[in-house]
Order: structure tokens, then C-alpha cells, then sequence
């Protein structure tokens, strides 16, 4: 969905601002949601400027004001998470604005963010996983088999809930082992899947056939025939690992996670884990290699006689 046409109808914003919306959507590709952000902390950065967005001109904006509006945002307890997110749409709106001349300096410069603590991703162990995927009682029937073909596919490609939910039967070669997704900013990726996993896809997919009328193109839809939706594809996780698991997120992410410390774990080189997640920097990936040691430790500590 495109915001920029809501934006317009219910606020009144300089061309600047709305050029530079514009700018993040059409060509650098945020999502809508991403976007939508942006928008939200600058209209609040006018807010505690005191002025309405048809009268904001960021050449009059001085470092010491954007400090003001930072230490307001902490007083506020505003946690370092979003602080952070707020401080990057101001520089990038300067940035943005002193590339297309609007500005003569950027006050941002000197503007730092603030240090988050990230918290090591949750993962699902081994057996856990195994537990779920080899389970005998699951019905030889459209719906049983597609929620397990889903938990499958998270754990096997590490993909996310949105590549999930677009991803079309001509996507998939069965043959070759090949899935295509279409991740942030619209980059594409092949992640290579095993035999039995290509077996799992073509049982599955003969199954909606017969017992799905006229389903859409996409590979997982609903009894309806219509493409599922991420809330219900969460819900398909969240039970089913809910059952062999008391990690208190149980979500389509966790198993992304659980996907690349399974690799790490495995000797995988960081940089293959990257590509096939569709990490734009490694820096992303390297939170994992953090997971990877720790269960690595814990390994030394009860198996070495000296470890203690």
C-alpha cells in the first residue's frame, strides 16, 4: 500500500519533506511501514519545534535544537532503540536535503546515537526441531500438511514471514532445489533447498490441488484458495512450537534465527550464512557468530574436567 497519497490528504507538508518521502520509497525502496516511520518522527520533531510541517525549513535548524528535541525524547524515557530510529531519519533528511541543495550544512554531524544493548537472538534447539518436523500424527491432509511444510520451509531456507507469504509455485524449482524470494527493497535471492524438502513441496502442493478449489498462484493459500495473511502463518508457528518449545518467542523469526546458528554451528563460513539470509551487511549476520560461541561454550564447560 502507498502512503504517500494518505499523507498528503490528511497533513499539509513542504515539498521537501514530501520530496524526500518520495525519495525513500521510489528510490531507495523502504517499505511503506519504513516510510511511514520516517514520516511519524518528522511531523513529531515540528511538534516540539512548535511549528506546523508547511512551515518547516530545515536552514534554519541549528545542532543545538536537535539536541534540545533529544534530550526532550530522554526525559520522555524514550527507550535507546527508538531514539536511535529518530535520530537516523534526521540525518538522513539532512543528508538528503544538503545532496539536493536544500541546506548549506548538516547539523546532524555532530549528533551521535545513542548505545543499544542487542539482545542475543533466541534460537530453538536441535531437538526441539526434530521433535516438530518428525512428528508421526500429522494427517496425510491439505491444511495439517501445509502447516508443516510452513515450519519447514523456515527452518530449511531461514526465510522470512514476508518472503513466505509471496512466494508463487513458479518461484520454486523442483529440480534444481531452488527457491526465489524477493526480500527488502525488492532484491531478489536463490536459496538451495535438499531432495527431501523438494519432495515435501511437490506432496504438498498435489494435496491443495485436489482439495483446494482454484487456489491463487501463491504456494501457501488459505481453504479458501486465498494467500494467507502473516498473522495467521505467526499463529501456525507460535502453536506448533509452542508444544515442543518454552522459549517465550515462538515466532517464524526465531526460526530464521535457529536456521542461521544451525549453519554457524555447522562450520558454515559467515559470509554464505549472509548471502543466504539476504543480509545487506555482515555486520547483520555477526549477531549470530555471538549465539554460535555461547553454545560453543557451553559445550566446553561441561565436557572439559578443567572447564570449572
Amino acid at each position: 500500500m502507498i502512503y504517500l497519497f494518505y499523507f498528503r490528504c490528511r497533513f499539509e507538508h513542504t515539498v521537501m519533506i514530501n520530496e524526500f518521502l518520495q525519495y525513500l520509497q521510489y528510490e531507495k525502496n523502504y517499505s511503506s511501514h519504513t516510510v511511514l516511520s520516517y514520516h511519524t518522527d518528522l511531523i513529531q520533531f515540528c511538534k516540539f519545534l512548535d511549528i506546523t510541517p508547511d512551515r518547516f525549513d530545515p536552514s534554519t535548524i541549528d545542532s543545538l535544537k536537535i539536541q534540545q528535541w533529544v534530550l526532550f525524547l530522554m526525559n520522555d524515557k524514550l527507550s535507546a532503540r527508538s531514539l536511535s530510529r529518530k535520530i537516523s531519519t534526521l540525518k538522513s533528511f539532512w543528508r538528503f536535503s544538503l545532496k539536493r541543495g536544500y541546506v548549506k550544512h548538516n547539523p546532524t554531524l555532530i549528533i551521535t546515537l545513542p548505545k543499544t544493548k542487542k539482545p542475543l537472538p533466541a534460537f530453538f534447539k536441535e531437538k526441539e526441531m526434530n521433535n516438530v518436523l518428525e512428528n508421526p500424527f500429522i494427517l496425510d491432509r491439505f491444511e495439517p500438511v501445509r502447516n508443516q511444510l510452513i515450519i519447514t520451509i523456515f527452518y530449511l531456507t531461514g526465510i522470512r514471514l514476508s518472503e513466505l507469504i509471496n512466494i508463487k509455485d513458479t518461484d520454486i524449482d523442483l529440480t534444481e532445489g531452488t527457491l526465489r524470494v524477493i526480500g527488502k527493497r525488492n532484491k531478489q535471492r536463490i536459496v538451495p533447498f535438499g531432495a527431501d524438502l523438494s519432495k515435501e513441496i511437490e506432496h504438498y502442493i498435489s494435496l491443495r490441488n485436489k482439495e483446494v478449489e482454484t487456489p491463487e498462484p501463491y504456494l501457501f493459500v488459505r481453504n479458501n484458495g486465498i494467500k494467507m495473511y502473516p498473522k495467521m502463518v505467526y499463529n501456525i508457528v507460535h502453536t506448533s512450537m509452542s508444544e515442543v518449545s518454552s522459549l517465550h518467542k515462538r515466532s517464524p523469526h526465531v526460526l530464521r534465527h535457529t536456521f542461521a546458528t544451525s549453519l554457524l554451528n555447522g562450520g558454515a563460513d559467515i559470509n554464505s550464512v549472509k548471502e543466504l539470509l539476504g543480509h545487506s551487511s555482515l555486520a547483520a549476520t555477526q549477531v549470530y557468530t555471538h549465539t554460535s560461541f555461547e553454545e560453543l561454550y557451553n559445550i566446553y564447560k561441561h565436557a572439559h574436567p578443567r572447564a570449572k
